[in-house]
């Protein structure tokens, strides 16, 4: 854990977050900021800084948040679709360094995103 880090202290309980789901390895919680009407975001309790960071050691916990994903657009009512995201550095939108997946849905989704 990151003492620096938001979400890890979303994790350990200091800081308040609309919590949905959490684990001893991942915690999931509703954007303050949503893009859409469903705007979830996935965390590992483990503090990796990003998706360029990850190795085949973390393959357990990137298998629970994939999991973890599914089960929460099925408890979601996202049947029509949702949009996993995970963005990598600032250039990319990444404004927490923290690795995390943006579970997005309820609305029709376009492409390019951004």
């Amino acid at each position: 854990m990151s003492r620096d880090c938001l979400f890890c202290r979303i994790a350990a309980h200091d800081l308040d977050g609309d919590i949905v789901f959490e684990s001893e390895d991942v915690l999931a919680f509703r954007d303050i900021n949503p893009q859409a009407p469903t705007h979830i975001l996935v965390i590992p309790r483990e503090h990796i800084p990003s998706a360029h960071e990850v190795s085949s050691a973390h393959a357990g916990v990137l298998a629970q948040m994939y999991a973890l994903t599914s089960k929460l657009a099925d408890d979601e009512g996202l049947s029509e679709g949702y949009r996993l995201v995970s963005n990598v550095g600032p250039a990319a939108g990444e404004s927490v360094p923290h690795l995390h997946m943006h579970l997005m849905g309820g609305r029709t989704m376009t492409w390019p995103p951004g």
